[in-house]
């Protein structure tokens, strides 16, 4: 039981990381209104929101997708350590 746990916050964790990248990605290339675009917005954003209201855009960039990705990463090995 605890390895079917592990391999589900493990893939958990790796598709959340992957819609993010995917998600930044999109954010260069892609226009904002773009279907795709507005659906991923929608995944991601609700995440993201929290971290941006505490840290706020430094100039042009935004860092909470970075911040967001290390939090994955971090409650991944917790949990992942927790279950083994």
């Amino acid at each position: 039981m605890g390895s079917l746990l592990v391999s589900l916050v493990n893939l958990s964790a790796d598709v959340i990381q992957w819609l993010l990248l995917i998600y930044i990605l999109l954010s260069f290339f892609v226009p904002p209104y773009n279907s795709f675009r507005q659906s991923l917005d929608g995944l991601i954003s609700p995440l993201l929101n929290p971290i941006r209201r505490r840290i706020p855009p430094t100039g042009m960039f935004d860092i909470s997708p970075l911040v967001l990705l290390l939090l994955i990463i971090l409650i991944e090995s917790i949990l992942v350590g927790l279950l083994t």
